[in-house]
């Protein structure tokens, strides 16, 4: 699962953000049914933490330029003063999908931009 997973959300495979929902929802809920009998919430859990990093360092990477992540980061509700500190950043995608992206981007709003989430289908169906 988490193979699939990071090739769909790999940075360089050229899907939109509307490409990559659907294809998420669609295989997020082909193993959820498959995982629905078996009692595999922990799992899902770090799973589904996991993928939210992963979509949160999709959405830094498709930022490209620091001036768009700075404004960007304050349409999230960041600071002028911290946007500019962390769109400037030299860190990596990976540790600013943790960092600084994890409080613009927060889990509800991923969910409303329509990102699927792994517990939320688990619990559906278990």
């Amino acid at each position: 699962m988490r193979a699939k997973l990071k090739l769909i959300t790999g940075r360089s495979n050229g899907m939109g953000y509307e490409r990559r929902k659907e294809v998420l929802h669609q295989t997020i809920r082909g193993w959820v049914n498959y995982f629905k009998l078996a009692d595999a919430k922990k799992y899902l859990e770090e799973m589904d933490k996991w993928l939210r990093r992963r979509i949160r360092m999709c959405i830094w990477k498709s930022w490209k330029k620091p001036c768009t992540r700075v404004k960007n980061l304050v349409k999230c509700g960041i600071k002028p003063y911290w946007a500019r500190i962390y769109g400037n950043s030299s860190k990596g995608y990976w540790a600013n999908a943790e960092g600084i992206m994890h409080h613009a981007a927060t889990n509800e709003m991923l969910r409303r931009a329509g990102y699927p989430c792994l517990m939320d289908y688990y619990v559906k169906l278990h």
